[in-house]
């Protein structure tokens, strides 16, 4: 307690024993209207309290408080004073899970020693929705005044419906446009490089990006470097590999058409490739590469193979779960000096919360039969929207590890050839790259917040009922077996082509996804990086 605080105003009784000052004040029980809201009191009772306590010291009136149900309730608060203290049990909307609890009102100040971040903010691109939006596009980019279009896609997708309807859209509204149809599944620098160079040679004005998150990353960082003609390839790439430095110029609108139920990077400022020199993935990560607008049609997604629709739900998935169980948002560390610097992803938080919650009961409902039946319009659309859901929610709280083991074997893939792909280079898909160590990692990251974990595991089908909290790894590990068997996953690392050998490459490219890593609510070293990918040899 502050000694010798006189109680003058309402600042003053946010530092102190709030209820037992009150019941100190008034000599009786508070009534559940005069406990205190989430942000204030009625201006009647901060008179009050001023005018009867103006001389009076927190020491004085806590020394002779009694001992009483009022400072057990102080102790054991059931009712959320927001920001004003930390309840060890707070029920308020925005904080009902003990793992968003936040810091001290002394805490929350902005000293400039402070080692872990105090805020959140939320970032998402505009989303348009509906069955044959595509066909207003066209109309978009006129109202912008575009006179240049640069339209994004990948040779698969180049003669297919989903890119003929954009077309189609441009043409009606007399847009001029030029194709670039090189984008490379699961993109690496190089492929990056060729989209640049195109887009600084056609000096467009704005960008229409038609396909999966390879084409979307790839017009992403198209937009960012002819925009920013001078920068080296690496300024903006994530740190250690890249320089990360922050973008401040303006770039061109970008219009993102996602044909897959996976990525949400028509959400997110995110653009992932394989970096080639060290063989793993790494990425560029900045709210200016958000596209202006993300237009979801999902009469798209019913051109996609049953294997695409299942990869792609699988990164559905694992962004939901990964963004729920990150590290809080207020224990991740630096805090940043000033809000430029404030990481896209920035842990988990009250608001992505219920993103990722949502998307897991959508996939939990929705995923087998969009994989089951490609005609299955409500299953496929309700997918379509899981992935805009899952990605505003990890967009703006991040992922951890199941996404940063995923790029070593993604970029380390010898010989192994997905289903429903076709492409002429050896493939693991993204989405099967993050699920395969989804058991292992959720086992081991369940002891940093035991309660999240049981709560995904019954969004997904179990009976947690009877399951005690230091059980909590293990049930959403076998939740997520069972329910990858009836996917027909292939059976671990193993199935595509690793070895036990492999492992310590693994590890070596999984450590330079700090940016991702970090936010893993457990923290870990590379002995335990050891063990998931070992754990993760075989699923079942």
């Amino acid at each position: 307690m502050p000694t010798s605080l006189p109680i003058t105003s309402l600042w003053d009784l946010k530092q102190t024993k709030y209820f037992i000052i009150l019941k100190q004040l008034f000599d009786r029980p508070l009534t559940s209207h005069e406990r205190p809201t989430s942000y204030m009191l009625t201006a009647s009772y901060r008179r009050k309290l001023c005018h009867k306590s103006r001389k009076m010291n927190v020491n004085e009136l806590y020394a002779s408080s009694p001992v009483s149900r009022w400072q057990r309730h102080v102790n054991e608060s059931s009712v959320c004073w927001c920001n004003w203290s930390v309840p060890r049990k707070c029920r308020c909307p925005a904080h009902s899970n003990t793992f968003h609890q936040g810091a001290n009102y002394a805490q929350r100040q902005m000293p400039q020693t402070r080692q872990t971040d105090y805020a959140f903010e939320m970032a998402s691109s505009n989303i348009r929705y509906g069955e044959g939006v595509s066909r207003e596009i066209g109309m978009d980019l006129r109202n912008l005044g575009a006179a240049n279009v640069c339209v994004m896609t990948d040779g698969n997708l180049a003669g297919l419906p989903p890119v003929k309807a954009v077309l189609e859209s441009l043409d009606a509204s007399g847009v001029p446009y030029q194709v670039y149809d090189g984008v490379r599944v699961e993109p690496t620098d190089g492929s990056f490089l060729d989209a640049v160079a195109f887009a600084k040679r056609g000096d467009f004005d704005a960008f229409v990006a038609v396909g999966g998150g390879s084409v979307m990353d790839t017009c992403k960082a198209a937009n960012l470097y002819s925009s920013h003609p001078d920068a080296d390839f690496l300024d903006f790439v994530n740190a250690p590999i890249g320089k990360g430095r922050a973008v401040t110029g303006a770039l061109k609108p970008l219009i993102a058409v996602p044909t897959t139920a996976g990525t949400g990077s028509e959400t997110t400022g995110v653009a992932i490739f394989d970096y080639e020199p060290l063989k793993a993935k790494t990425g560029i990560a900045s709210r200016a590469l958000r596209p202006t607008l993300g237009v979801v049609d999902p009469l798209h997604t019913l051109s996609m193979p049953g294997r695409v629709a299942a990869n792609s739900g699988f990164d559905v998935l694992c962004h939901a779960l990964e963004s729920y169980t990150a590290l809080p948002y207020h224990r991740r560390a630096p805090c940043p000096p000033d809000p430029l610097y404030r990481p896209a992803y920035q842990g988990s938080n009250p608001i992505s919360d219920v993103w990722a919650r949502h998307a897991l009961r959508v996939v939990a409902k929705y995923l087998k039969r969009a994989v089951d039946d490609p005609e299955d319009a409500e299953a496929r659309s309700a997918m379509h929207l899981a992935s805009v859901f899952a990605g505003i929610g990890f967009g703006n709280a991040g992922v951890h590890l199941c996404h940063g083991m995923s790029y070593p074997i993604a970029g380390n893939v010898k010989t192994h050839k997905a289903d429903g792909y076709n492409v002429d280079h050896p493939l693991v898909p993204h989405g099967l790259s993050v699920v395969l160590t989804a058991p292992a990692v959720f086992g081991f990251t369940a002891p940093a917040c035991p309660e999240r974990h049981l709560e995904a595991a019954e969004i997904l089908g179990a009976d947690v009922g009877r399951v005690k909290r230091a059980d909590a790894g293990a049930a959403l590990a076998d939740t997520l077996r069972n329910f990858l068997a009836e996917l027909k996953v292939e059976d671990g690392l193993g199935a595509v082509g690793y070895r036990k050998d492999d492992i310590p490459a693994l590890v070596r490219g999984t450590i330079p996804q700090e940016r991702v890593t970090k936010l893993s609510p457990r923290e870990h070293g590379e002995e335990d990086l050891m063990r998931l990918f070992e754990a993760s040899m075989k699923l079942y």
